[in-house]
């Protein structure tokens, strides 16, 4: 069995982590058996809606430290650019703009640029030509040692149809044949939020994209219209270890609450490594009792199915006076973020249309 090339990307929509929680998350990351990060929040303008522009300079200063802290932890720095809709003009003048981020990315000296081309419009005949066009110039400039992309259409679920218009005719194919096998593609399974990756399903995408896929991973992520009113804290389930032989790499995006989230991302390497073995139910526990103080890990495993199932708009609002009192209690950041969230200061980003 390989070893499991596993990390962090925060690829969420709405209210995103601050520089601080990024920096101390490398620790969390490296104790705790992951080994990359990459930078992609939605909300980041200038790599998203704005990204022919330039970072303001203490945005790009507090970027370099982050990138100097992972990597002085052995960890890997990666960026992904969401270049939105360049391929339905790719001129002259989106060169230009490309090359010269692909130049900021440069100074940055990041280990990993991941090309994101997720949530946004596909129905375009050249989708794919176009496409791989653009790898092959960022190819040309690029520092990165790793090379990433994501497909517009990044899983069979008939959603991003729906919401993104039909996929064009052999997309699949035309890029697995246009983008070389050494450019990784994200993969997020059968649906845009997997609950398992079973071993036919990854077969025939590592057959259709010409490279095992690697592996974006819609959980323990809530940043949904639906997902939003849940905790996701429960351990990770049905990822074996054997997905390390049939995966490029392992990419978890985690919740908007960054504490909570080291709750079930403490699971994961655990869950490759003890195979048959692995008991979710017993790392959810362990996870909560190792993170936090001995009676607010209590609360959580005994508010568990209020938080990551029944969900915030089916708890009665007497009940949620009296969690909002219970946590509020506590001088914790796992606490302080479940009392944010029952007061729903976790406002849902309309731009995230797919869960």
């Amino acid at each position: 069995m390989n070893t499991p090339y596993l990390g962090l990307i925060e690829g969420f929509f709405g209210r995103s982590w601050s520089f601080a929680v990024r920096y101390d998350y490398a620790d969390f990351l490296q104790k705790n058996g992951y080994h990359f990060y990459i930078y992609a929040p939605k909300n980041d303008p200038f790599l998203r809606k704005r990204w022919q522009e330039d970072w303001p300079a203490a945005a790009f200063a507090q970027l370099q430290t982050l990138v100097t802290h992972y990597q002085s932890l052995g960890l890997d720095f990666g960026i992904g650019l969401s270049p939105f809709e360049i391929y339905t003009n790719y001129d002259r003048s989106a060169r230009n703009h490309l090359h010269k981020k692909i130049a900021v990315f440069n100074r940055l000296r990041i280990n990993t640029l991941c090309v994101l081309f997720d949530d946004m419009r596909g129905d375009l005949p050249d989708l794919a030509q176009t496409q791989t066009a653009i790898i092959h110039d960022i190819l040309e400039q690029t520092g990165a040692d790793r090379v990433i992309m994501c497909p517009t259409y990044y899983s069979f679920d008939p959603v991003l149809e729906t919401v993104f218009g039909s996929r064009p005719t052999n997309y699949f194919q035309d890029i697995a044949q246009g983008i070389p096998a050494a450019v990784d593609m994200l993969w997020t399974g059968p649906q845009v939020c997997s609950q398992e990756y079973p071993a036919s399903h990854l077969q025939e995408v590592t057959q259709l994209l010409g490279r095992k896929p690697f592996l974006w991973d819609n959980y323990p992520v809530n940043d949904g219209q639906i997902t939003s009113k849940f905790l996701h804290l429960k351990a990770f389930e049905h990822r074996p270890g054997s997905l390390s032989d049939m995966t490029a790499g392992h990419a978890v995006n985690p919740m908007n609450q960054p504490w909570l989230s080291r709750i079930p991302l403490l699971s994961l390497p655990r869950c490759y490594a003890q195979g048959h073995r692995y008991n979710p139910q017993q790392a959810t526990q362990e996870a909560i009792t190792q993170l936090c103080e001995k009676k607010l890990a209590q609360h959580i495993i005994d508010d568990m199915e209020l938080l990551h199932t029944q969900g915030l708009d089916r708890i009665d609002p007497v009940k949620k006076k009296a969690l909002v009192q219970k946590y509020s209690s506590f001088d914790s950041p796992y606490a302080q973020e479940i009392v944010a969230w029952l007061n729903e200061e976790y406002t849902f980003d309309p731009s995230c249309l797919t869960s």
